[in-house]
């Protein structure tokens, strides 16, 4: 018998309500996904991280009544999507953030910690939208 955990991507989506407890559910849910896979904790950390600054800007930036996230866990990494109703794809401006700003730094550590990342229109139930993705391995 084979002990090797099996080696093919597995995705899992999950849909929360727009609220201030989102970005706990869907880093946990991440983190969670990624233990039971038996990931490093480094990546796990890493990606709680990340996840939550994505979600946080979903929930402050955005009026989507939901937040849809991705989660494929692939056998050496994650690669995490979450969806907004958002049409407008300029996130990248916050990456001019000033030193003495309070917000804005999300995307900086995205930006700094995450293998890849980026920015992409989506089609959402109730139009257009975007998603922010983000790999680490």
């Amino acid at each position: 018998m084979d002990d090797q955990p099996n080696r093919t991507s597995q995705t899992y989506r999950l849909t929360t309500h727009n609220t201030p407890l989102s970005p706990k559910i869907c880093r946990d849910t991440v983190a969670m996904l990624l233990t039971a896979n038996s990931h490093r904790p480094d990546l796990t950390d890493t990606a709680r991280t990340l996840v939550s600054e994505i979600v946080t800007n979903a929930v402050t930036h955005t009026g989507s009544p939901t937040i849809d996230l991705e989660t494929v866990v692939l056998c050496d990494g994650v690669r995490v999507v979450v969806y907004d109703d958002h049409a407008a794809a300029e996130p990248l401006a916050a990456l001019d953030v000033s030193r003495d700003s309070e917000h804005g730094r999300g995307l900086l550590l995205v930006q700094a910690l995450a293998d890849d990342w980026g920015v992409g229109p989506a089609a959402r139930p109730r139009g257009a939208g975007k998603n922010v993705w983000f790999e680490l391995r």
